[in-house]
């Protein structure tokens, strides 16, 4: 069932641990962490370690790596990695325009849906546990643009482990998320040859035209991968670039290139078929990079963990728990393409990630906790 916000403002404003978590929400959210400022991401991970180290009890371990701040706690022997990441697509200065507020049960700002209300609920629910033994806390700080610094630390951290927990957003009304597509990223660069687009274009080769090929091209590839392995790629041409002026025959044309796919067999055909791209313009060239980045996260991987999550949310009276598969990724395709069980999606319930109307329902951020604090004591 859809969280209703008005239905649950009223009781909201009753609940004492409701309010530690917004002041903690709070200065997490108006704390921008714009990924790809390092210094901002920096200024994040000393409030994510200091919120930690007063709800766990236990300073964290902090780590930069290529300028990237990540923040990470073991207890034990960790058999549990708790996943998740403090950096977010709002840029420096969002907060003029998307302020923090708490109005009619629900909460705005940038990145509280993806996904710091997830961290904050996390920490609350890690701190009600009598003992933090077998677990590790890993708060990522590149998550939103790849992982390119902390994938091999997640990666290691998985292989040791029996089960990953993520706290991404829900998706829609609540539901976990039990399967996510994998991502592969490709940038394709044409070389042609310049000239006078008046005087004598015959004596040019045009990488405009020739990526206008590749392009159409691509859709012949999703034709082919979805015939042979089924439904549920998409090849989606993003960012595209092409000459220097308009009187000149384009020497140089890029295309950017995000692939989603349902599993490894499509993931697979698609790598094969974009690098087997060719060139048709005569004289023209075409150099293909990137490749896979995030495996798929299918059901196998999570669906032991969402069985005794949804008995858990039943014994809490929370009603029935759903799942879902969405098309985003996170690290938890990482984790669980390296075998480990991943359950993800088990932070804030809301809407609007990387959008205008991001929220997160104010009184559904307790009973998440508590699922997860429920959900961890199963585990073990």
């Amino acid at each position: 069932m859809p969280y209703d916000p008005a239905r649950l403002s009223a009781q909201a404003d009753r609940t004492p641990a409701l309010h530690a978590m917004l002041a903690d929400l709070e200065e997490l959210a108006t704390c921008e962490s714009f990924s790809a400022d390092h210094a901002a991401v920096a200024r994040s991970g000393q409030v994510v370690a200091e919120q930690g180290r007063r709800l766990l009890g236990a300073s964290p371990r902090t780590l930069t790596i290529g300028g990237v701040t990540h923040v990470q706690w073991t207890f034990g022997t960790p058999r549990i990695l708790l996943l998740g990441h403090h950096d977010t697509v709002w840029p420096i200065g969002s907060l003029r325009d998307h302020p923090w507020s708490v109005e009619q049960g629900v909460i705005r700002g940038p990145g509280v849906f993806d996904m710091k209300a997830g961290l904050v609920q996390m920490f609350h629910a890690l701190a009600s546990l009598s003992s933090l033994d077998g677990l590790c806390v890993l708060v990522t700080g590149d998550e939103e643009t790849g992982s390119d610094t902390s994938r091999p630390l997640i990666e290691d951290l998985a292989r040791q482990c029996s089960a990953t927990l993520v706290l991404e957003p829900s998706a829609p009304g609540g539901a976990l998320k039990t399967g996510r597509k994998g991502v592969s990223l490709y940038d394709i660069t044409v070389r042609g040859r310049a000239a006078h687009s008046g005087l004598e274009p015959e004596k040019g080769i045009n990488a405009a035209t020739e990526l206008a090929h590749q392009l159409l091209a691509l859709k012949g590839v999703t034709d082919t991968v979805t015939a042979s392995t089924g439904p549920g790629t998409s090849i989606t041409p993003t960012l595209m670039q092409a000459g220097t002026s308009n009187n000149t025959v384009p020497a140089k044309a890029e295309l950017s290139v995000d692939v989603r796919v349902p599993n490894a067999a499509a993931q697979e055909a698609v790598d094969q078929l974009i690098r087997a791209l060719e060139p048709r313009v005569p004289g023209a060239r075409v150099r293909i990079d990137g490749g896979p980045n995030r495996p798929p996260l299918g059901p196998d991987a999570s669906q032991e963990l969402f069985t005794l999550a949804a008995a858990q949310a039943e014994r809490l009276g929370l009603g029935p728990l759903r799942q879902a598969a969405v098309g985003g990724a996170s690290d938890g395709n990482y984790t669980a393409g390296v075998g480990c069980p991943t359950l993800d999606g088990l932070g804030a319930v809301g809407d609007g990630a990387h959008a205008d109307h991001e929220h997160v329902v104010t009184a559904t951020m307790p009973a998440r906790a508590r699922l997860l604090t429920h959900l961890i004591g199963a585990l073990r």
